[in-house]
């Protein structure tokens, strides 16, 4: 996020949410932004397919169809550029590339919009001139958009919409992803992408290969990034990859077309699975090593606002469990001394390569040391102050809430013209239904936590699959009766819901239940810059289960 928490529910004078179901996903973000709405009159704005909660507070509900987020960004942009309301001062001085962005935007009037999205002109119209009446204004966005083949493109006009609203380097703008899980944030800033070192230092860099190469003795070549979640399941399923290191996930029913994945797993030689409990991805495992929960260990997290916190041990590990940092320290130092019984001098002589920690503030010290937006962030600063937002380049820096202030990392904010792409997959005559996942507000991702809390499973103890009255009747299916949902890659079966949350033609599901999980469904074409797979649309089949 570019903004933190607290400044968008004080300062935003206009929401703008698309592709976040924020009450249920991130309920005290959301509780803040429904206090901003009735305690200071703030007019939101929401584009989200379903009726979700937060819809009751808003101003004006885009109810775009799944898949078509760049249009419905272009045709407020048009609108915003052909009325003269966009930031023409912001434009001048920050920014570069408006005449290729308005010669795109051009060709996304509101009437063609609506005819992509399924929505009124007219409601586009009164968004973009809301967004511009009220500025500065705060734009949220989740996996709703991200999760596409056009992820990459849909984020980049979100990006594109707050430059020309000058929503950008502001307190109460800016331009905000909402995490989806707890540290994801913090696993992304440490390296969890393939392509990139900690701090987002690309390994294709040769400054980037030659600091971590003295720092740790030995790093991949720079010509040979790591691969994305999909590509690593398609390297096992064709003998590429031989072994996987699964911790704290449970592929088996988070990635897309799950039939396909436990395929790939089983095609690997040797599975370790490091996690809390034995979740599906563990049942196929060859060694399962038991991690400890956030309460049971000490380190850092960091969360969507950029702002690292330090993790304190509540209790004591239970049984054999473990803090995840001892089990992969101890094995780092084996791997080391079975594949060199004698250290190199390379790595014997690197300052962070012997993998000997002996407590979690020596790997923020390293982290520190190697990374520069974390470099003044410390332990001893985390148990003063309580927390940090990076960037923090050294431990005089009070830390950073707005990012982008004054200025772009780049100097100038580059407008990047986005055009519209369809769906990998559309309904047909033969599946007919556009799905789209989510989760919802009693459960968790994979429900390996949620499902085992009796409270949360009595108020919502099976999956469900959303209906409009209008397909349902078409179909014959009644409330609470039984389904088959069927993709091109599989199928499961789930209680139908027949609400009107949802559009004529589209359906939802999620994938918290492992017999009606919307993963054995979904499509797993990549967006084919971020990589990311669309899991937010693809066609299926509903019929009635035979008695």
């Amino acid at each position: 996020m570019t903004n933190p928490f607290d400044d968008i529910a004080k300062n935003a004078q206009c929401l703008f949410i698309i592709g976040s179901n924020t009450t249920e996903q991130h309920p005290v973000f959301g509780m803040q932004l429904r206090q901003a709405v009735k305690q200071r009159g703030v007019p939101l704005i929401l584009a989200d397919p379903r009726r979700i909660p937060i819809a009751d507070y808003a101003t004006i509900h885009l109810r775009h169809k799944p898949g078509t987020d760049t249009a419905l960004l272009n045709g407020l942009m048009y609108v915003l550029i052909t009325e003269d309301l966009y930031d023409h001062e912001f434009v001048a001085n920050r920014t570069e590339g408006f005449e290729e962005l308005k010669a795109k935007i051009l060709a996304y009037p509101p009437e063609r919009v609506a005819e992509i999205c399924d929505v009124n002109a007219e409601d586009i119209r009164r968004a973009a001139r809301l967004m511009a009446a009220h500025r500065p204004g705060a734009l949220m966005y989740a996996m709703g958009i991200t999760q596409h083949t056009s992820g990459h493109g849909n984020v980049i006009s979100c990006a594109n919409l707050q430059m020309l609203l000058g929503n950008v380097g502001v307190a109460g703008g800016g331009v905000n992803p909402l995490r989806g899980q707890s540290n994801v944030q913090g696993s992304c800033d440490m390296g969890g992408l393939p392509n990139y070192y900690s701090g987002y230092q690309n390994v294709a860099l040769e400054a980037s290969h030659k600091k971590f190469e003295a720092a740790w003795g030995a790093v991949p070549p720079v010509d040979k990034p790591g691969l994305t979640l999909v590509e690593m399941m398609r390297a096992a399923e064709h003998g590429q990859i031989k072994a996987m290191y699964i911790l704290g996930e449970n592929p088996a029913l988070s990635d897309p077309d799950s039939n396909h994945v436990r395929r790939c797993l089983a095609a690997l030689d040797f599975l370790v699975v490091q996690d809390l409990f034995l979740t599906e991805t563990a049942q196929l495992a060859d060694v399962v090593l038991p991690g400890a929960s956030f309460a049971e260990k000490d380190g850092t997290f960091t969360n969507s606002e950029r702002r690292v916190q330090r993790v304190q041990r509540a209790l004591n590990p239970i049984g054999e469990c473990r803090p995840d940092w001892e089990i992969i320290s101890d094995l780092g130092q084996r791997l080391l001394t079975a594949i060199w019984p004698e250290l190199p001098d390379a790595i014997a002589e690197a300052p962070h390569g012997h993998w000997d920690y002996m407590n979690p503030v020596e790997i923020l010290d390293e982290i520190a040391d190697l990374t520069p937006s974390y470099a003044g962030i410390r332990a001893h600063r985390l148990e003063k102050l309580g927390s940090l937002q990076w960037p923090c380049p050294d431990e005089k820096h009070p830390g950073t809430p707005i990012l982008h202030v004054g200025k772009f990392t780049r100097g100038l904010g580059k407008f990047q013209p986005m055009g519209y792409l369809p769906p990998a997959e559309l309904p047909d005559e033969s599946y007919p239904l556009l799905l789209t996942t989510g989760r919802v507000l009693y459960h968790y991702h994979t429900g390996s936590l949620t499902r085992r809390a009796r409270g949360l499973a009595a108020i919502y103890p099976e999956g469900l699959i959303e209906l409009h009255p209008e397909d349902a009747a078409r179909l014959g299916v009644a409330n609470g009766e039984t389904v088959e949902v069927a993709s091109r890659r599989g199928r499961v079966h789930a209680k139908a819901d027949v609400t009107e949350r949802v559009q004529p033609g589209v359906v939802f599901m999620t994938f918290h239940f492992p017999d009606s999980a919307a993963n054995f469904l979904t499509n797993p074409a990549l967006d084919p810059v971020a990589k990311i797979p669309e899991f937010k649309a693809c066609a299926v089949r509903v019929s009635k289960c035979a008695v």
